[in-house]
């Protein structure tokens, strides 16, 4: 393609609901932060690897399925997440900057010393949590 010379209609989906086979012996909470994990969903943790999927939008229990035999559908948009505590505290001077997932409903300002993946970017903080906006990052 070549470089645009005139205004173009640009598709976008916003806050798209998207299924996403499960990870095999894993159970998905409705609410929480999701992961894609080599390939297939799996609860948010700290890890590196992961990249951050959404917000599930169903509870499904894959305990005893094989990877795939079950899917969630998975929303994308920005969320508000359990803050961290301590040095790993998100303050209103960090908005714009990236956060780190702890676990299925936790956020942290730092890496943990590279053993968590990115959530997304700051875009909040309030007193019940942090918005990020979710996007395919790592």
């Amino acid at each position: 393609m070549t470089a645009l010379v005139a205004e173009r209609n640009t598709s976008e989906r916003v806050g798209t609901i998207e299924q996403h086979p499960i990870k095999a012996n894993v159970k998905i909470f409705k609410g929480s932060l999701c992961v894609i994990d080599a390939g297939y969903l799996a609860p948010g943790r700290s890890a590196t690897g992961l990249l951050v999927a959404g917000r599930a939008e169903d509870t499904i229990d894959n305990t005893v399925g094989a990877a795939g035999a079950l899917t969630v559908p998975v929303k994308r948009g920005k969320f508000r997440w359990g803050n961290s505590a301590a040095g790993d505290l998100i303050a209103q001077a960090n908005v714009g900057a990236l956060c780190y997932i702890v676990d299925d409903q936790t956020v942290a300002l730092t890496d943990g010393t590279g053993t968590r993946s990115s959530a997304g970017k700051i875009v909040g903080v309030d007193a019940a949590g942090v918005w990020v906006e979710s996007k395919l990052v790592d």
